[in-house]
């Protein structure tokens, strides 16, 4: 399923929310790769952007044809899904033709809180209107050298509660093509893709990665589910957030999703980007120098 034809006219512009992250910003580079113009959805967009403030929608989605819709702070938050329900239906009015989501991978079976505002999020994207299709990620290579278990990785210990559970990384960059790929092209609309790496880790093996490349002394160490959201919260971290991310480990550590899928290689045409590549050019660039 590569996918070359273009539907989506590319004169107007496609709002990409959350462009100056990880995800959101390679989707940007992405699109602007493929010569689509693209609108930065942020506060510091031109006309900015803000999730928290509904003023700023009307005219970040005037003349726009086609969105990258990233939920920020994050999707799992109990405000997620009323705000996008309220941003796809001005979305709708505004005449947008397509909404690409980012979302998370979900169990089948025995979801967790955290996983029925994923799957909310999501259906409130199906019953807008525009065409939609809904990319399931998995954890980015990039949170462990970008995001914000990358400190804990330079500091040379990293305390989880995943266990022995095997997280399927999917390179940032890959989600990104898949998304540019989504928005540009026929064949995606109304689907749901799982992106992956072709890979299972544990989060010690990937740890045993870095420091390996990194030639130095890295620490992967198991901890319970009550202490990591102990020290989370001795950080300041929020309570909302604190219940987000140890639902999402605790899926990784009774191995809900120890599995890996193939919709990278269907859309793009190619192997998903190995961790292994990922570690090498992150540790050439200093990522988790001391």
């Amino acid at each position: 399923m590569n996918h070359a034809q273009t539907h989506v006219s590319t004169a107007a512009p496609t709002l990409v929310l959350g462009s100056s992250g990880k995800i959101g910003g390679r989707v940007a580079r992405a699109l602007d790769a493929r010569g689509v113009p693209v609108r930065l959805g942020g506060r510091r967009g031109e006309p900015p952007f803000d999730w928290q403030d509904r003023t700023t929608w009307a005219a970040a989605l005037d003349g726009v044809r086609s969105v990258f819709l990233l939920y920020a702070p994050d999707l799992g938050t109990a405000d997620s899904v009323a705000d996008i329900t309220a941003f796809t239906g001005q979305a709708a009015e505004a005449g947008v033709e397509r909404i690409v989501q980012l979302s998370a991978r979900l169990a089948d079976e025995g979801r967790t809180a955290t996983e029925e505002l994923f799957a909310d999020a999501e259906a409130a994207v199906r019953g807008a209107g525009p065409a939609w299709t809904i990319l399931r990620a998995g954890w980015f290579f990039q949170n462990l050298d970008e995001g914000f278990l990358a400190e804990y990785v330079r500091a040379g210990a990293l305390a989880l509660p995943t266990g022995e559970g095997r997280e399927f990384f999917v390179d940032a960059g890959d989600i990104a093509e898949v998304a540019a790929a989504a928005l540009t092209e026929d064949g995606h609309a109304g689907r749901t893709y799982e992106l992956t790496g072709a890979r299972g880790l544990t989060f010690g093996a990937a740890v045993a990665e870095i420091a390996s490349a990194a030639g130095r002394g890295i620490d992967f160490f198991p901890v319970s589910d009550e202490e990591f959201g102990a020290a989370l919260a001795a950080e300041g971290v929020p309570a909302e957030t604190v219940t987000l991310v140890v639902d999402v480990l605790r899926r990784i550590r009774l191995g809900g999703l120890d599995h890996g899928s193939d919709d990278v290689r269907a859309v793009l045409g190619r192997e998903p980007r190995d961790f292994a590549d990922y570690v090498k050019d992150a540790a050439l660039r200093g990522a988790w120098r001391a």
